[in-house]
């Protein structure tokens, strides 16, 4: 018998009352280790007013006020930072150092809202005309929705509700169903820290639970993470029920080899960004792409023994370095495509199907895996597979690079490895691609920066955390003030100009 995890609102954790559960595993060896409520839409419902009820609260504290409870977060999460990431793996499957670098991007992000108050100041102009003093004010926008994914079960909820519940908004975070423990604990967390009941609240269920969300009418803010199907269905659904709506979506990212790169640094990169978190990251690399027959040898030669030598384990495991993963539902697609590349004629140079270790014959491993001459027509070039596949294309020259990037659906990330100034200033301009790495294989920017891609990559028009996020999580309020002081013009019928 396991324990059913349930939903976090007004400050206290809610047993569901649909009757409806889902399983959550341990990825390492395919065990259920718990249920976890699946709300109705009457749930989702009376969870909202009391989301409603706080927020008329939260958003009259004064900013610094909201600051300092921010502030006390960023302490907490730091002070448990170990068991908040242990009970992330558990669920997760990913290593421990990957959780760490995960809780931190997190970290990150809280202490960035922690200055909101700055970034949420309005303009003055006085005397514009008549006596007439004219300025804008940011308010909170309500009660925002945050649906996030399985593969960033913590560092997801902080980017978009600390910046939420920062500009004065309550928060309802709707995680991923499969790793739901870590969001529970997080908001324990903000209670200690001193947030108001009701202000941060937890939703688990599944597509039942999103289109209560979507269609509530006290919900006037959706942000959005997960695959780019579901993320096109949630910013039209959403924007059909007149909200705001930020989606960021699936990605297909490449790595451009220039022939001047330095292939250990390249390689190197390409490990990392390929096969880390098992590939489960929309910023993965999961396209290299060397310029040049030459570059391309070289690149594959170095390659293959190091994606053969790459070891997969369970998060305890501290040799581990590909964790399962998320479900078997996940192992089954992932090593599905991986035959269709080889159907499709793609050269399989490294097959990690079939992976397993004594005592995790049930986890859902898959190893590393590396394909070569995959060309633009095949599926596993197409899709995004989010698995520890890495597939190298036919050698090519430098346009053709640029050509094949900007003709992808995706548009998330990129990557250019050169010692050129010149070629590296004209790709970044070139391709049509969100976040950029010169040398650098994942261009996550930090928090004071914005996230997002392009193309189908991103629906919307805002980007997350960073200047971009303040935007999103408040409304615009212009306030045209005059005072009389003996002004009689008497009624005035032409429409009004500063004369």
């Amino acid at each position: 018998m396991v324990d059913t995890i349930p939903h976090f609102i007004g400050g206290t954790p809610v047993s569901g009352t649909s009757g409806r559960t889902g399983d959550v595993f341990n990825p390492a060896t395919g065990e259920v280790v718990a249920k976890v409520a699946y709300a109705s839409r009457a749930e989702v419902d009376a969870f909202v007013k009391k989301a409603v009820a706080a927020h008329e609260i939260w958003s009259n504290t004064p900013s610094p006020k909201r600051a300092s409870v921010i502030f006390r977060m960023r302490e907490l999460v730091v002070a448990n930072r170990d068991k908040l990431a242990e009970v992330l793996c558990k669920e997760h499957g990913k290593t421990l150092p990957d959780a760490q670098g995960e809780i931190q991007r997190g970290i990150d992000v809280i202490e960035f809202a922690a200055g909101a108050p700055h970034l949420m100041k309005g303009e003055f102009n006085e005397n514009i005309g008549g006596g007439i003093d004219l300025f804008s004010v940011r308010e909170p926008v309500g009660v925002v929705g945050g649906i996030t994914p399985f593969n960033f079960p913590v560092m997801i909820p902080l980017w978009m509700g600390a910046m939420a519940i920062a500009c004065g908004n309550a928060y309802i975070n709707k995680p991923s169903e499969r790793d739901p423990s870590a969001p529970m604990m997080l908001a324990e967390l903000w209670k200690e820290a001193g947030l108001p009941d009701g202000v941060w609240s937890v939703v688990h269920g599944d597509k039942e639970a999103v289109d209560a969300l979507l269609e509530h009418p006290d919900v006037p803010a959706i942000s959005f993470v997960g695959s780019t199907p579901v993320g096109e269905y949630i910013y039209q659904h959403g924007c059909a029920h007149n909200k705001r709506v930020q989606a960021f979506c699936g990605a297909k990212n490449h790595m451009v080899v220039m022939p001047d790169a330095d292939i250990d640094q390249a390689v190197d990169a390409l490990v990392g960004a390929g096969y880390g978190s098992a590939g489960e990251r929309c910023m993965a690399i999961s396209v290299a792409v060397p310029v040049g027959e030459e570059t391309s040898k070289k690149l594959i030669d170095k390659l293959v023994p190091r994606v053969q030598a790459l070891k997969i384990g369970p998060y305890n495991d501290a040799d581990a370095e590909i964790n399962p993963l998320i479900t078997r539902q996940a192992k089954e697609r992932v090593e599905g495509l991986i035959q269709r590349g080889v159907d499709e004629g793609a050269k399989l140079l490294v097959d990690g199907r079939g992976a397993t270790m004594q005592g995790y014959e049930n986890g859902f491993f898959v190893g590393g895996t590396l394909f070569d001459q995959v060309t633009t027509d095949m599926e596993i070039y197409k899709t995004e597979i989010f698995g520890p596949v890495l597939s190298v294309m036919a050698p090519s020259g430098y346009e053709d690079a640029v050509q094949m990037i900007n003709d992808h659906e995706y548009g998330n990330g990129v990557a250019i490895f050169t010692r050129d100034g010149d070629t590296a200033r004209d790709f970044s301009k070139k391709v049509d691609v969100g976040m950029i790495g010169v040398n650098v294989p994942i261009p996550v920017p930090m928090a004071f920066h914005n996230f997002g891609g392009a193309k189908r990559s991103k629906f919307g028009d805002t980007q997350m955390h960073g200047p971009e996020s303040i935007r999103f999580f408040t409304k615009m309020k212009t306030i045209s003030s005059r005072w009389p002081s003996g002004i009689k013009e008497g009624a005035q019928l032409a429409f009004p100009t500063n004369n």
